[in-house]
C-alpha cells in the first residue's frame, strides 16, 4: 500500500554488484545454487529502486491518481516472479509464496517493527482504528482465500470445478480490492495532499519514468534466472519448493519495504509501519493472488487456491494474532518479539516439512 517515507536504502543498493555476477552465472551454467542466490540479492536492491520511482510518480499524479500507482505497484517485484514461477509451472511454489508473503509481512516485518521500535522508543501508540479495520479486513480476505481449500476436498476430483471456484473467488477478491481503493482514497484525500504539498522531488519525471523501466526489466531478468534455478537447486541441496515459496521469495521480493517499515518504526512513526506491513499483506491477498489465478489461465498452469492445511492454520492464526495486536492501539518490544519468534518458528517447521508425495 502506499507510504510516502522510503530512504535512499544505499547500502542495499551495493547488493547492485550482484547483477552482473548473476548473468555470468546463468551464462557460465554455475551451480543452480549459486544463481539462485546471486539472482535473489539482485532483486532486492532492484526492488527497492522500483519502489522510489513508484512512490515519485505517484506524488507528481495528484492524490488519487497516486495512491492507485502506489497501491498497484507496490508488490511488482514479487508478482514478476510469481508470474515467471506459473509459467515454468512451479504453481505449489506460487502458492506458498501467497501465504509466506501475507504470513512474513505480519508476523516478521509488525514484529520487527515494534522490536526495534520498542527497543528504542519504549511503548508506542497508533491509530487503533485504522490499523484495527485493516486488521479486520486481512482476517475477512485470509478467510475468504481458504473457503476454496475447505471445499476441494469435496468437489475433488473434479479439478475443473476446484479451478471454477477459484476463478469466481479471486473476481469477488477483486471486487473487495477495488472497494477498499475507493474507501481508502475517500478517506485519506486530505493526508494525501499535505503529503503531496510536503514532498520534495528527489529527481526529475524521465529519470523516475526510466528508473521504474530500467529496474522492472532488470527485476524480470533475474526472477527468470531466479526461478529457472528453483527446481535443480531445491534438489541439490535437498530443501523443499514449499521452504522457497513460504520463506524465500516473500523476503526476496519485499526485503526493501521491510527495512523501511522498521526504521519508520524506530522513528516512532507506528502508523506508517503498521500501514507497510498490513497494508502490503492487503494488497498481496486483494490484488495479487486473483491477478496470478487470473494470469494462470493463459499459460496452461491454472493457480487454484487450494493451499496445504499447514499454510491455512499459519495463514489464520497470522491474521487473527494482527487483528489482536492492533486493537489497543499500543506496541512494546516484547509484543514484537513473541510476533517474530512465531516467524522463526514456522519458518523452522516449513524447512523440515518434507514435501508432498
Amino acid at each position: 500500500m502506499a507510504h510516502t517515507i522510503r530512504p535512499l536504502l544505499k547500502p542495499l543498493n551495493l547488493l547492485l554488484l550482484f547483477i552482473p555476477v548473476a548473468l555470468i552465472a546463468e551464462l557460465g551454467g554455475w551451480s543452480p545454487a549459486i544463481i539462485f542466490i546471486t539472482a535473489a540479492l539482485a532483486v532486492v536492491p532492484l526492488s527497492g529502486i522500483l519502489g522510489d520511482a513508484t512512490e515519485e510518480l505517484a506524488a507528481r499524479t495528484g492524490p488519487r491518481t497516486g495512491a492507485l500507482i502506489n497501491a498497484t505497484l507496490g508488490n511488482a517485484a514479487e508478482l514478476i516472479i510469481t508470474i515467471l514461477a506459473i509459467r515454468e509451472g512451479l504453481v505449489d511454489l506460487v502458492r506458498a509464496s501467497i501465504a509466506g508473503s501475507i504470513i512474513g509481512n505480519i508476523l516478521l516485518v509488525l514484529g520487527a517493527s515494534m522490536l526495534f521500535g520498542g527497543l528504542k522508543r519504549g511503548t508506542q501508540k497508533f491509530n487503533p482504528s485504522q490499523a484495527g479495520l485493516n486488521a479486520t479486513l486481512l482476517l475477512v480476505t485470509a478467510v475468504v482465500l481458504v473457503v476454496p481449500s475447505f471445499f476441494a476436498s469435496a468437489i475433488e476430483p473434479d479439478k475443473l470445478q476446484v479451478e471454477s471456484l477459484s476463478v469466481l473467488t479471486a473476481g469477488v477478491i477483486i471486487v473487495v480490492y477495488v472497494l477498499s481503493i475507493i474507501y481508502t482514497m475517500r478517506a485519506n484525500v486530505g493526508d494525501s495532499l499535505a503529503r503531496e504539498a510536503a514532498h520534495t522531488p528527489r529527481f526529475s519525471l524521465p529519470v523516475a519514468i526510466g528508473l521504474l523501466t530500467g529496474s522492472t526489466v532488470l527485476i524480470a531478468l533475474m526472477s527468470e534466472f531466479l526461478v529457472g534455478a528453483v527446481e535443480p537447486m531445491t534438489a541439490q541441496l535437498g530443501i523443499t519448493e514449499l521452504f522457497v515459496g513460504i520463506i524465500l521469495v516473500p523476503i526476496i521480493g519485499n526485503i526493501a519495504e521491510h527495512v523501511v517499515a522498521i526504521e519508520v518504526a524506530t522513528k516512532d512513526n507506528m502508523d506508517l509501519s503498521l500501514g507497510i506491513a498490513i497494508g502490503s499483506s492487503l494488497q498481496v491477498a486483494l490484488l495479487v493472488t486473483p491477478l496470478l489465478v487470473f494470469l494462470s489461465i493463459p499459460f496452461g498452469h491454472p493457480l487454484a487456491l487450494e493451499f496445504t492445511t499447514f499454510e491455512m492454520v499459519a495463514l489464520l492464526a497470522s491474521c487473527i494474532i494482527a487483528a489482536a495486536v492492533s486493537m489497543d492501539g499500543r506496541s512494546n518490544w516484547l509484543e514484537g518479539a513473541l510476533l517474530v519468534a512465531l516467524y522463526l518458528i514456522l519458518a523452522i517447521a516449513f524447512f523440515f516439512l518434507p514435501a508432498p508425495a
